[in-house]
């Protein structure tokens, strides 16, 4: 490594502003330079890991997912987004869950699962926040209409189109307004409006137009299939003619074939046969070089019809049998596929879920299953920090059982076990809304209460200790009584550090055993 690009990365991975743009800039790349964020998504993520910044992982990650999707590979991209969502989802990053939803819509939609694709299409919208760039809302939005389309809500599809492309023209983004454009002439033209379709194909000419873009060779056949509707063979001709003498070039895998395949069923329905098998044998050749299965399958039932309209109606047969024969296959292919990829999904589901569950057991004391220490040390760092952004109060109590070794020595370590088990489940039941309650070792429990003043904290943890005072001890303990000494703490913006916290709690708490026991003591007013 240069040591330029050391020192590049060295600042990367102690600037997450840095990497936050890093991972923008790819996020706002257009479909077709898709295959230009691998290498860079890959370096996202190990610099990501190296500096411990797991949302910047995750974005990386969606970044990959979207790059195996398109490549085809839609079981290996439907698993990694799956993983990024639920990842978000565990730790509330709305982003990541906002982008990891748009790769499933996908991923559901390339699998045949319409509804589902609709589903994850709403979602990838749904968790935008305000503040999200705008040319990231216009992608999401043209997701949910895909999705919508597909599903037959067409004008509501339509209305989230024409949202999004408002943004990419208030963007001055002409690349993401033709992808939009392109996506509406088409969807115009399967819906058969052709005043809609030539309206929109206009408007895609005039946007190449004006920003010097050409037009890509799927746009083109757009254009080509709207010119079609009207009869309009010599505009199919002059629409394709760049791709028939390679002056424009073809980057996506299928678009070559698609063109000729289009250009053939215009040249057959302008009665120009041989013309027609031209372009068809062109096609053919694009399909069998590039393992075009789908279009394969379609350039044999449009042989079939040139063959019938040729007046051959015994090859015509016999070619309509080899379609329906490719048409079966695929849909076997097919279904084969959407097994694999929705398998790889399973799998990573069950993965996730093991691994949650293994988590949850670590953060778990064995005994009482309230929380234990660990999960003290990882969560409560981060919720000081939530109520210091928020400027909010967060209060902290620390309850610790009065004589309990009197209890174990007295009775036995299995009585004390028991009484720490039923004090287990009496913070569980005061441990309501957003209050978490651990055991810290021993005797000693603690309480976290996000977002909670001193008043009120205190209040609970008085409530807290009458009802661990007037529990039916007797079957446990007999004459024996359970009580406890609690001490509260706040901090009322939540600029404080956890060990300032959690000793100015200590420190309540003995004096709260100072002045007899069986009492709370807060912080003084």
């Amino acid at each position: 490594m240069t040591t330029k690009a050391a020192e590049r990365d060295h600042a990367l991975v102690h600037d997450a502003a840095a990497r936050a743009a890093a991972l923008l800039e790819l996020e706002m790349r257009g479909v077709s330079a898709f295959r230009t964020v691998r290498a860079p998504a890959l370096e996202a993520r190990r610099v990501a890991e190296e500096a411990g910044d797991e949302d910047a992982l995750q974005r990386a990650n969606v970044l990959l997912s979207d790059v195996l999707l398109r490549e085809g590979r839609v079981g290996e991209g439907g698993r990694l987004a799956h993983q990024a969502l639920a990842w978000a989802e565990r730790h509330d990053s709305p982003y990541v869950m906002a982008r990891a939803h748009r790769e499933l819509s996908i991923f559901y939609r390339l699998v045949g699962d319409i509804s589902d694709a609709l589903t994850h299409g709403v979602q990838c919208v749904a968790n935008l926040t305000d503040d999200v760039p705008p040319g990231i809302r216009a992608r999401h939005l043209m997701t949910f209409a895909v999705a919508l389309d597909d599903s037959g809500t067409t004008e509501e599809g339509d209305r989230r189109y024409r949202e999004a492309l408002v943004i990419a023209e208030e963007q001055g983004d002409q690349e993401l307004a033709l992808l939009i454009l392109n996506n509406m002439t088409y969807s115009a033209y399967e819906n058969g409006d052709e005043p809609a379709a030539r309206e929109l194909a206009e408007r895609m000419r005039a946007v190449s137009a004006s920003s010097g873009r050409r037009l890509a060779a799927n746009e083109l056949d757009t254009v080509a299939r709207v010119e079609m509707m009207g009869d309009r063979f010599d505009s199919v001709e002059a629409a394709l003619a760049g791709i028939l003498d390679g002056r424009i070039l073809v980057n996506e895998g299928d678009a070559a074939a698609e063109c000729m395949l289009t250009l053939a069923e215009a040249r057959r329905l302008d009665g120009r046969y041989a013309d027609a098998q031209v372009a068809l044998d062109r096609a053919i050749r694009e399909c069998e070089s590039n393992g075009l299965a789908r279009l394969r399958a379609r350039a044999r039932q449009e042989q079939a019809a040139l063959h019938a309209a040729a007046g051959d109606y015994r090859r015509a047969y016999e070619e309509h049998l080899l379609f329906h024969a490719d048409a079966s296959a695929l849909h076997s292919a097919q279904r084969e596929s959407r097994a694999r990829a929705m398998q790889a999904v399973f799998e990573a589901n069950e993965a996730r879920r093991a691994s949650e569950h293994f988590r949850e057991m670590a953060h778990r004391d064995a005994l009482t299953g309230l929380y234990n220490r660990r999960y003290v040390n990882e969560r409560l760092p981060a919720l000081l920090a939530e109520a210091a952004a928020k400027h909010g109060p967060i209060s902290l109590a620390i309850a610790d059982l009065d004589h309990f070794k009197r209890i174990n020595d007295t009775l036995s370590h299995s009585t004390g076990d028991t009484v720490l088990q039923h004090i287990g489940t009496l913070l569980q039941e005061a441990a309501t809304g957003p209050v978490i309650a651990a055991r810290m070792g021993g005797e000693e429990f603690l309480l976290i209460f996000p977002g909670i003043d001193g008043a009120e904290a205190t209040r609970r943890c008085e409530l807290l200790r009458l009802r661990i005072r007037t529990h039916g001890w007797q079957p446990v303990t007999g004459p024996l009584p359970v009580t406890t000494s609690i001490g509260v703490t706040t901090a009322l913006d939540g600029r404080a550090t956890v060990s300032a916290l959690l000793s100015q709690a200590d420190r309540n708490l003995y004096a709260a055993k100072r002045a007899g026991r069986d009492r709370v003591v807060a912080d003084l007013a």
